[in-house]
Formats: structure tokens, sequence, C-alpha cells
């Protein structure tokens, strides 16, 4: 199976001031399109050329001899949940079953924001932070490269790229602004709870 780019869930513009359609051209258009044709490349005549996405990250995270593979295999499926895990005019509060099981994890909206940001800031280097699930719980992480939850046994629920590339043209070396603006004016609380269990 040959893997193609996703397109974005919405016009490279939709995201602006947050976001420019500069940043969606480069991130979106050169960074997320590398990681596809790299992948391509690196799977032609191998067992893994017939494997899913999700497949080939499980069977590649641990295994030295495959770390081109896993990377550009995580990446390509990290970007693309990063993509959806944005929406115009998101932000706001979660509701439904999701606020409850904010509120017992975080203890409250503006808690779990400022766990998310600090977590994101803290992550030296490039990765990712995400909320996930675990056992029925919410809890954040942290993740460097390309590492996913998926490889880790845990399940996404949303996450923010904090690879400088995610950022530069719009904040420079402003992560924690950056975050904040994803927290506030970007995260789509609806896509969150559908990837609850």
């Amino acid at each position: 199976m040959t893997f193609e780019l996703p397109p974005l869930p919405y016009a490279k513009e939709a995201l602006e001031p947050h976001i420019s359609a500069r940043t969606f051209e480069f991130h979106h258009g050169k960074h997320h399109q590398a990681y596809v044709t790299n992948l391509n490349n690196l799977i032609k005549g191998t067992p893994l050329a017939s494997a899913s996405l999700e497949e080939i990250i499980k069977q590649t995270a641990k295994d030295e001899a495959n770390v081109g593979i896993f990377n550009n295999a995580a990446q390509v499926w990290n970007h693309t949940f990063f993509w959806n895990s944005m929406k115009p005019q998101g932000g706001g509060a979660p509701a439904g079953a999701l606020e409850g099981k904010m509120m017992a994890a975080f203890g409250s909206l503006e808690s779990f924001k400022e766990q998310f940001k600090a977590a994101g800031v803290g992550q030296f280097g490039s990765g990712w932070v995400w909320l996930v699930e675990e056992a029925g719980a919410l809890k954040i992480i942290k993740t460097p490269n390309a590492v996913t939850p998926l490889a880790i046994g845990l399940t996404p629920l949303v996450t923010c790229d904090v690879w400088e590339h995610a950022y530069y043209l719009d904040y420079q070396n402003r992560r924690p602004d950056f975050l904040q603006t994803f927290i506030d004016h970007l995260i789509n609380w609806d896509f969150v709870a559908a990837n609850m269990g």
C-alpha cells in the first residue's frame, strides 16, 4: 500500500490568525509530505508494504533495525492526528462525559490547561504533548521526537506538536505562547470526546 498525504480537515488559512497559511504550507505541505515520501521509500518491497500505518508503528516501535521506518510512520500518524486536534473557533470547554473525566483527572479546566502547557514547554527539544486515556483515566504525557502513545499502549485523545517547525514562523521562540493559543483557541474538544474509550 502506498501512503498519501492526508488533506487538512480545513482550509490552510482557516486557523488564522493563530496559525498562518504559510505555516501550513511548510508544516503540512513540506514536513508532513516528506514523512509520507520517506515512509513509502523505506517500506517498498518489504513485508511492511502491505501493512496499515498503525501496524507499521506497532511492529517497528522497539526495533532498532527499523528506527527510520518507525520515525517516519509515527510522524505521518502524529501529524494527521495533530491537524484533527484543532479546528476553527476551537478552544472553549469540554462537555458531557469528557468534562466529568477532565474534572476527575485535573480538578478544573484551568488546572488541565496549566499542566498541558507546562508539559509542552518542558519537553526538551522536539516532541509532542498529549492528553491520553489509560484504563479509563485521563493523563497528560510528553513524548520526544516521533514517539506516539500508540507505541506505548496508551489511547491518544489530543496532541500539540512542539517541534519548532510547528510554530516558529508564527511564534519564533515563544513556545509557551503557541501552547497557550492552542489550548485557548484551537483545541478541538469534539475530537477529544470522539477518541475516548
